[in-house]
């Protein structure tokens, strides 16, 4: 084993590579996978739980996609494997520009790596909790003109900021950075679904698995609390849903069938006026 790779191997979990295993890929350490038979141990559905939000976003960028977008800003995004938003909005349109941000510097390398020689679609470290920061990197205005629609991708990382004040202002700040005819993808832990899976006590339990094994506690939000990021933006039909219910297709994950809110995951998109 090289210095590098035993030094990777040594790394804390991050909720990006957690979730990277939930989707059977392939970048993810020793710790990460710790951390996750925690959580599979309390929650043995959150591996489908990962892949029904994973489907979401699929869908989500191929609506978005052949609706006309052509520049995506994925926050929190981790990392572009397992379906990835480029190759989705790529495939529709080649010509769709795509700039994944997040905080984990391991999941922004990989990402880059992964990225290589795709001259539209580019990784960069950043906390979507510094809007400016993240509006204003150099990268980040070169590969995308903010006088145009943007998609902003906001998939499963919201409840990775469980202040209500700092997430509701960040958000706002970032929808008022984009031009008129822009959309909002958003998913989002659920409250009332993780009521429905595991009891309090095991939901808290997995919260303190990563606040205590990550750098990134979670917390979930009401319906009603996730319908608040959308502000004055028009929801596509149908609205915020079950991410199972969100126009399901034929080649999705079938695990929440019966009962799609046991996904634990409210979805949406909308428009901003």
């Amino acid at each position: 084993m090289d210095a590098e790779t035993s030094n990777r191997t040594k790394k804390p979990a991050t909720a990006a590579r957690i979730y990277d295993f939930f989707l059977d890929g392939l970048h993810n350490f020793p710790a990460d996978r710790e951390a996750a038979a925690q959580v599979v141990a309390m929650m043995p559905a959150a591996p489908a739980m990962a892949k029904a939000n994973r489907a979401f976003l699929r869908r989500g960028v191929r609506f978005l996609a052949e609706a006309g977008v052509r520049q995506f800003l994925d926050l929190g995004s981790g990392m572009p494997t397992q379906g990835p938003v480029h190759q989705i909005a790529q495939r529709i349109a080649p010509d769709a520009r795509v700039v994944y941000v997040d905080i984990d510097p391991i999941a922004v390398s990989e990402s880059q790596e992964l990225l290589a020689g795709n001259d539209r679609a580019m990784a960069i470290h950043g906390d979507m909790r510094q809007p400016q920061e993240v509006l204003g990197h150099p990268r980040v205005r070169k590969m995308l003109d903010f006088d145009q629609p943007i998609a902003l991708l906001l998939c499963a990382v919201l409840h990775f900021v469980p202040d209500d004040d700092v997430a509701y202002a960040l958000v706002d700040e970032f929808r008022g950075a984009l031009a008129p005819g822009s959309f909002l993808l958003l998913s989002h832990g659920a409250n009332e679904g993780a009521q429905a899976s595991v009891s309090t006590e095991e939901h808290d339990q997995i919260q303190r698995v990563y606040g205590q094994r990550t750098a990134t506690p979670a917390g979930g939000r009401t319906r009603d609390g996730v319908a608040r990021f959308f502000g004055a933006a028009d929801l596509v039909d149908p609205g915020i849903v079950w991410a199972p219910e969100w126009r399901p297709g034929p080649e999705d994950p079938k695990h929440f069938a019966a009962d799609p809110r046991l996904s634990c995951i409210w979805a949406g998109i909308g428009r901003l006026p």
